[in-house]
């Protein structure tokens, strides 16, 4: 499924991978001519396999990054943190969300996340506690509206003209994304409006890849790379390698890539296209999975669905990427505003998390955010003052207790931020021990390493199941209480409606 950016009510405009939903399909004509590939080997990035976990603090101003990292995320062993594009973006009226995804220029001297100094002071920070940078890069094309205008750090523009940057030539020429069938068109034209960079010169790939050099040097850690899908992958490919093999050159690691890329049925373009990005320069890129937020329907039980479901979860069940090769996650930026699973869902969604990080596949990210109301506020941007700039973060006590003008910090609640130690413990072992009640209930062992209950119904569960655990005394990582198992390796489990626990052998007593 794809998903949209919408801008606002009076100005309908897109910045990232959009729904071709609605959009007529062209009569059919002569086959397109053959476009350069890709080799679909590659390496994996090692994330999954590490049981490494992100969250993505969207919207965060740098100097609460870096208090997080320091206070939050780096002590609950956090891999890394996913931040807003820092690049000068356009400002639009209404202050949307999406202005951070129209860039004006690669200056990180001046964004509504704050200032060039406090950016490299948040880089610094957060690293000094084991926390890496992952910012999202917005390269696939500048900005549309508004046109002629100034951006954030004070460049003046209009949409195919930005001083020291790029000119008109440096632009595909202008026509509409209409069809996914056809792989040029989605790559080669203006995804709603928005100036389709022309990836297809060198200067412009260089261009690119100096941007994402100067932030790696800054020792950034990694990159999504925003609309990639609308990228041709080759050309893509070529940035990557720019990058790599300056950065080995120069002795640097090389930095992280994840891409953003949405499956869609019978379409020209897949993720398969884009698995072998960085593989000849030495590098690794993930990719999205977003079929994996189809989770979310079987915890609110959508049509019927319930999480004992799950029992039957896998990569070739679902029809998904291979798990080292994925980022996965309930909700990002952009889901959020399609009303599916999300904080409002309180507990079933505390669950739905557990379940996430408890589970093997994937590179999981948890989504931050703040508050708004869905769908009547899908374009609202964070909190801000007046004049558009981030106000600085100010969570809620809960996800019960959110309201409008707050950040709600989901990533706090400690059923999720609990389990990213579970999951370090439990990396490398597979689910065993399986049981379910056939409907919203269920449970499962990782390995002989942990353990990990889960009632969705609305009724207690009592009942006794056997485990992968060695017998003995066990602290639940989300209450905090005693959980025993018996010689036979089976606990007994009185859990209240709507709750979880979680055991591994780093809190066996």
């Amino acid at each position: 499924m794809r998903r949209c950016r919408i801008v606002s009510a009076a100005f309908l405009f897109f910045v990232s991978a959009c729904t071709d939903k609605g959009i007529p399909t062209p009569t059919p004509g002569p086959p397109p001519p053959p476009r350069p590939t890709l080799s679909p080997t590659y390496r994996p990035s090692g994330h999954m396999a590490a049981g490494d976990a992100f969250v993505q603090l969207f919207e965060w101003p740098w100097p609460d990054v870096a208090a997080e990292c320091e206070n939050v995320l780096g002590p609950a062993g956090v891999h890394a943190v996913q931040i807003s594009p820092p690049e000068e973006h356009s400002i639009v009226p209404s202050h949307d969300w999406s202005e951070r995804y129209q860039p004006v220029s690669y200056s990180v001297m001046r964004s509504r996340s704050g200032t060039g100094p406090e950016f490299t002071d948040m880089v610094n920070r957060c690293n000094a506690v084991g926390v890496g940078i992952i910012l999202d890069a917005v390269v696939n094309h500048m900005t549309n509206y508004p046109s002629p205008g100034v951006g954030s750090n004070g460049t003046h523009y209009s949409k195919y003209d930005y001083p020291g940057l790029y000119a008109q030539s440096d632009f595909h020429s202008p026509c509409a994304v209409t069809n996914y069938q056809d792989a040029a068109n989605v790559q080669d034209c203006e995804l709603l409006s928005l100036p389709d960079l022309n990836t297809g010169l060198a200067s412009v790939r260089q261009k690119i890849a100096d941007y994402l050099l100067d932030l790696a040097r800054a020792r950034v850690a990694g990159f999504r790379i925003d609309a990639a899908k609308h990228i041709q992958q080759v050309e893509l490919d070529d940035i990557l390698k720019r990058v790599n093999t300056t950065r080995a050159a120069e002795g640097g690691p090389l930095p992280y890539f994840f891409l953003e890329v949405i499956g869609g049925s019978g379409e020209a373009l897949s993720p398969h296209d884009y698995f072998g990005e960085g593989y000849s320069s030495g590098g690794a890129a993930d990719i999205t999975e977003f079929t994996f937020t189809g989770v979310g329907n079987k915890f609110r039980n959508v049509n019927g669905e319930h999480i004992s479901q799950l029992s039957q979860f896998s990569a070739a069940t679902w029809g998904l990427i291979p798990s080292d090769k994925a980022v996965v996650f309930l909700e990002n930026h952009d889901t959020q505003h399609n009303c599916g699973l999300g904080y409002r869902d309180g507990n079933v969604f505390r669950l739905a998390n557990v379940w996430m990080l408890a589970q093997p596949y994937g590179y999981p990210s948890v989504l931050s955010s703040y508050v708004f109301n869905c769908p009547s506020e899908n374009s609202l941007g964070p909190p801000s003052d007046a004049n558009g700039w981030t106000l600085p973060v100010t969570c809620a006590s809960s996800l019960e207790t959110a309201t409008a003008g707050q950040w709600v910090c989901e990533h706090r609640d400690p059923s999720i931020l609990k389990m990213v130690s579970f999951r370090h413990v439990v990396a490398g072992a597979d689910i065993n021990h399986w049981w379910d009640n056939g409907a919203n209930a269920i449970a499962f062992s990782r390995g002989d390493k942990g353990f990990v209950a889960i009632n969705n119904e609305t009724t207690a569960l009592d009942t006794t199941i056997v485990t992968g655990m060695a017998a003995g005394t066990y602290v639940d990582l989300i209450a905090g209480t005693s959980v025993q198992i018996d010689s036979g390796k089976a606990v007994h489990l009185t859990l209240a409606a709507r709750s979880a626990i979680a055991i591994d052998t780093a809190t066996r007593q």
